[in-house]
């Protein structure tokens, strides 16, 4: 059995507080976790402190930071066996998702180090600058300590997004993992470790809502990045109001599916599926609202029942496995509820809604791809609900698609399948959301910002959008005018 320790100020240690985490699809234990206490909080955010203020950390030039992220990149590579392991036996994840999300978490670093030794940290400004009077210099220079608290869905991928950006801009943090999936960060963290990343600059903790919520109060906290729930974000957004931290918020989603007429019929039936199948539909940028026009729906409709039949849900371990267990007990009642409530709300029911069951998919919490037809009044056609549930309603016309998609308090993300690139790119621009996918689904560039409209949060993940964030612009004025005599405005006080 796997221990997983805390990793603060270089090192890993115990407590005297652990549980016991247990493999979602078969739920026999898997690792002993040790759980932090108030002062192994407060003791990471110390050390994250001083880290920030050190000399050997402040002085570091972006290059060898860079090539801290290079070095960690590959070492993940070297260690991609294990860490696929761990990630599905730890979140559920079957295998080639997981491979996928090894790659993925890796291939950030490397794509995050790229654009580290490119990037400006000191940029004159000369629309702003004249001769004889003025230069001025806008100066990037990392906000201080952060707090980091990521979901369980995505444990690799989100702590590097998290971790990446830290690394890049100079600041330094404490990590949060959710407690369900705790075991892929203590790996990076001993790459972190072996990447030659000084001590103290990343922290990594585990635990639930009272961990977080102390690590989120220390007032040495100056930006929390947070991904999860909106519900819980707009807790979070109240309390960083207190001390007026920096906020980085990517909540939750309902995303909008938009099928035109023109559409490739077996591209867009694919996608549609994989748009909210995709790890059970524990993705927040799931495509869990599916809009098809009338004049294919019929056609539609038959080919996208078919192809859900067609689907495995099986064993993460399984390559053939489309999906595997969610997460636990928890989240399948949840949506268990939601397919119970679109039942009696008269939604009507296309495929699957319940449990797969016998021989080992008893052990874990499997549930059947879901297909409901539903109008804008069904709970679930408003809900997120994390799980593999899709809401189809069909449309009239583009325009109904694009009212129905924003009419929605989230705005994560979206798509569009068309065979016209441009009526395609056209209906695009009027959706509200982050990311928006023409002929493509769940795909993310990490060259490229992630995030929200709307209460699906604030600020962006990845791309230069997502390092400025990590980021304070100090404007630097500096005089080209050295005689008294030119400076009327100090006359002002004599």
């Amino acid at each position: 059995m796997r221990e997983i320790k805390l990793f603060i100020n270089g090192e890993f240690q115990t407590s005297s507080k652990d549980f016991i985490s247990s493999n979602p699809a078969t739920n026999e234990p898997f690792a002993k976790v040790y759980l932090p206490s108030e002062k192994h909080i407060d003791a990471a955010v110390d050390a994250a402190e001083e880290a920030f203020h050190s000399h050997e950390w402040r002085s570091m030039d972006q290059i060898k930071r860079a090539e801290i992220l290079e070095a960690i990149s590959e070492k993940m590579k070297e260690r991609r066996n294990e860490l696929t392991e761990v990630e599905i036996a730890d979140s559920g994840s079957c295998v080639r998702k997981a491979k996928a999300d090894v790659h993925n978490a890796a291939s950030y670093f490397k794509v995050l180090a790229g654009q580290l030794r490119k990037f400006q940290f000191e940029v004159k400004d000369e629309s702003a600058s004249r001769a004889g009077f003025s230069n001025n210099f806008k100066i990037y220079e990392p906000v201080g300590v952060c707090a980091q608290i990521i979901p369980w869905n995505f444990p690799l991928v989100m702590a590097a997004w998290k971790i990446g950006p830290v690394i890049a801009s100079g600041c330094t943090t404490v990590l949060k993992t959710a407690q369900e999936t705790p075991a892929s960060a203590a790996i990076l963290a001993e790459i972190l470790k072996d990447s030659g990343l000084p001590k103290g600059v990343v922290n990594i903790i585990t635990g639930g809502a009272a961990e977080g919520e102390h690590l989120l109060k220390n007032p040495k906290v100056r930006k929390v990045a947070f991904t999860g729930s909106t519900h819980v974000g707009k807790k979070i957004m109240e309390g960083a109001g207190k001390n007026l931290q920096r906020l980085s918020l990517e909540l939750g989603g309902k995303s909008a599916n938009i099928v035109l007429d023109d559409a490739d019929l077996s591209l867009a039936v694919d996608g549609a599926l994989y748009a909210f199948l995709y790890h059970s539909g524990q993705a927040c940028d799931s495509g869990t609202r599916l809009f098809v026009e009338e004049k294919i729906y019929p056609s539609f409709k038959e080919a996208l029942i078919k192809r859900a039949s067609e689907v495995k849900v099986g064993l993460p371990h399984d390559p053939a496995t489309g999906y595997g267990p969610v997460i636990n007990k928890k989240q399948f009642d949840t949506i268990m509820g939601y397919i119970n409530t679109s039942k009696k709300e008269g939604a009507k029911l296309l495929f699957g809604g319940e449990r797969v069951t016998g021989g080992e998919f008893d052990k874990g919490y499997y549930i059947k791809p879901t297909l409901f037809e539903v109008t804008p009044e069904n709970t679930i056609f408003n809900e997120e609900i994390f799980g593999p549930v899709v809401a189809i309603t069909p449309v009239k016309n583009e325009d109904e698609a694009i009212k129905l998609a924003n009419k929605s308090v989230y705005g994560l993300a979206g798509a569009v399948w068309s065979k016209n690139s441009e009526r395609a790119k056209s209906v695009a621009k009027r959706l509200e959301a982050g990311t928006i996918w023409i002929n493509e689904y769940h795909l993310l560039n990490p060259g490229m910002p992630f995030g929200g409209y709307k209460q699906s949060g604030l600020g962006r993940e990845m791309g230069e959008e997502g390092l400025k964030s990590y980021l304070e612009v100090k404007h630097l004025w500096i005089s080209d005018c050295d005689e008294r005599s030119k400076k009327p405005w100090f006359d002002a006080i004599f």
